[in-house]
C-alpha cells in the first residue's frame, strides 16, 4: 500500500504547490489590473477637470475669448495659402495721430490681409461665448429666450465699438470702405443671423461686414487666389522684361562681333601688306638676306624654301637672268 500510496501523495502535493502558485500570480495580476484600471480613471477626471476650467475660462474670461478668436483666426489665414509677414500681419500697432482726420489715438487691429495693388483689408476678432453658452445650454423656453437676447446685444455692441475705432481711416493703410467682424465661433454666428436677419445689413452700414469661419475662409481663399494671379502676372512681366534685355545683349554682342572681324580683316590686310613688302617686289629684304649668304655670310639657319622661292619669282633682276652672285 505504501508503494501505491506514495506516488500518489507526491502528485497531490505537486498539484497543491501549483495551486498555490497560480492563486498568488492571480492576485499579483488582480491587483496590477486594479491599478491599471485606477490610471485611466484618475487621468479621466483630471481631463474633465482640466475641461471645466477651460470652459469658465472662455464663458467667463474676455482675455481667454479673445484669445481664443485671435487663434481661430490665424488658423484660418494660414489654410487659406496666405503667407504671415508677407500678405497678412497680426497685432500691428499704428501710433497715435496716424488717422486721418488727426484723432490722436492708438490703433492696433487683430489682422491686417494686404491686397494686389497696395490694397488692405482689416479684420478685428470679436468673440461673444457667455449669452450664447446660456443659449446653447438653456434647460426651458424662457431661459434660452433671455439667453439670446443678450447674445444679439453683446453681437450689437460689439459692431458700435468696431464702428467707432474706424479702422479703415488709419492713414498708414490704404484700406477699403469696411471692416470685416470675425465672430470665430459659427453657430454663434448663426444664432445672430438667424435670428434678427437685418443684423449684417444693420453692421454694413456702419462699414462692418459680419463674417463667420467659413464665409470668412471664403474671402481669404479669394485674396489667396488674386495673389496668386498678381504673382503670376508679375512672372509674366519679368519673362517679357527679361527677354528685351537678352535680345539686347544679343545685339550689343552681334555689334562687337562684327566689330571683331572688321579688325581681324584689317589685321590680315596688315599682316599682307608687311609680308608683300617683306618677301617680294625688287630687292625685297628675303632676297638681299640671301643675296648676303651666296656672298659668303655663315649663318646656322634658314630661311624657309617656299620663301626664298617667292621672293626670287617676284625679284625682276633674276626674271632677266641676271646672275645675283655676280652683282657688285
Amino acid at each position: 500500500m505504501t508503494q501505491l500510496l506514495t506516488p500518489l501523495s507526491e502528485k497531490i502535493k505537486s498539484f497543491q504547490q501549483k495551486v498555490e502558485e497560480v492563486y498568488v500570480q492571480e492576485g499579483k495580476d488582480r491587483s496590477a489590473l486594479s491599478e491599471q484600471v485606477k490610471l485611466p480613471m484618475g487621468l479621466n477626471q483630471q481631463l474633465s477637470g482640466e475641461t471645466g476650467r477651460l470652459t469658465r475660462a472662455l464663458t467667463t474670461s474676455a482675455k481667454a475669448q479673445g484669445d481664443l478668436g485671435e487663434m481661430i483666426l490665424e488658423k484660418i489665414l494660414e489654410s487659406s495659402g496666405l503667407r504671415k509677414d508677407e500678405e497678412y500681419f497680426v497685432q500691428n500697432s499704428f501710433r497715435s495721430g496716424d488717422t486721418k482726420d488727426g484723432d490722436a489715438r492708438q490703433a492696433r487691429p487683430d489682422v491686417i490681409v494686404k491686397l494686389p495693388e497696395n490694397k488692405h483689408l482689416i479684420i478685428d476678432s470679436k468673440v461673444s461665448l457667455t449669452a450664447y453658452n446660456e443659449y446653447v445650454n438653456a434647460e426651458t423656453d424662457e431661459v434660452r429666450r433671455l439667453a439670446l437676447s443678450r447674445h444679439m446685444e453683446s453681437v450689437r455692441r460689439h459692431i458700435r465699438e468696431l464702428a467707432e475705432r474706424n479702422y479703415q481711416a488709419l492713414h498708414q493703410l490704404q484700406s477699403i470702405d469696411f471692416v470685416c467682424m470675425f465672430v470665430p465661433i459659427e453657430g454663434a454666428f448663426m444664432a445672430a443671423i438667424g435670428n434678427e436677419p437685418a443684423l449684417w445689413e444693420s453692421g454694413y452700414e456702419r462699414n462692418v461686414l459680419l463674417v463667420s469661419p467659413s464665409t470668412l475662409l471664403f474671402v481669404v481663399r479669394t485674396v489667396a487666389h488674386l495673389w496668386r494671379q498678381e504673382r503670376q502676372k508679375q512672372n509674366v512681366q519679368e519673362i517679357v522684361n527679361r527677354g528685351a534685355e537678352l535680345y539686347d545683349k544679343l545685339v550689343g554682342f552681334v555689334d562687337d562681333l562684327k566689330s571683331v572681324g572688321e579688325r581681324l580683316e584689317q589685321a590680315r590686310s596688315s599682316y599682307g601688306d608687311a609680308l608683300n613688302k617683306f618677301s617680294t617686289g625688287k630687292g625685297n629684304v628675303i632676297r638681299q638676306a640671301e643675296m648676303l649668304k651666296s656672298l659668303g655670310v655663315k649663318t646656322k639657319k634658314s630661311l624657309p624654301v617656299e620663301l626664298i622661292a617667292a621672293s626670287a619669282e617676284d625679284d625682276p633682276l633674276l626674271a632677266e637672268g641676271v646672275d645675283v652672285a655676280s652683282t657688285p
